[in-house]
């Protein structure tokens, strides 16, 4: 495990690479987090997280996936949407510093039933609409992206 004061000092110098879950459930509703953590903390937000130095992206999946889903799924099984540049002016210490993320967006259906979601990152869950999360401002900017071509 990468020490916190390490990790700080690349979140103040470089991107972060990291993978987005945009979760749907058979309907078509879309599985939102509620941040506990800088960045973003208090907004509604897709799952996700970042990719390890010397990890693949296929193993980061499966992590990812188990971690914020509380069930493992295949790389194979998801669907690339896009790369995003996500900014943000704080970070997950109280110094003062901002986090830039490169985040991979990657669709993902699944039977909501059979998800076992955690509480680390985020304190509650909600399904909804894409047209509700559109129109919803406590819905991250950087979630609404990836149903709004048009907000990046």
């Amino acid at each position: 495990m990468l020490p916190f004061e390490t990790f700080k000092t690349i979140i103040k110098n470089a991107p972060l690479i990291s993978i987005d879950l945009i979760v749907s459930n058979q309907v078509g509703q879309v599985l939102l987090g509620k941040r506990t953590n800088r960045p973003a903390q208090g907004y509604w937000f897709v799952p996700g997280g970042r990719i390890l130095k010397d990890e693949s992206m296929s193993v980061a999946f499966k992590r990812l996936t188990l971690n914020e889903l509380g069930v493992e799924f295949d790389f194979e099984n998801a669907k690339l949407i896009g790369p995003f540049e996500h900014f943000y002016k704080d970070n997950v210490s109280v110094e003062d510093f901002s986090t830039h993320y490169i985040a991979l967006g990657y669709r993902l259906v699944v039977d909501e039933n059979l998800l076992k979601l955690p509480s680390e990152q985020h304190d509650e869950y909600k399904w909804m609409s894409e047209a509700q999360l559109l129109n919803d401002s406590n819905v991250h900017k950087h979630s609404r992206w990836y149903f709004d071509s048009s907000a990046t």
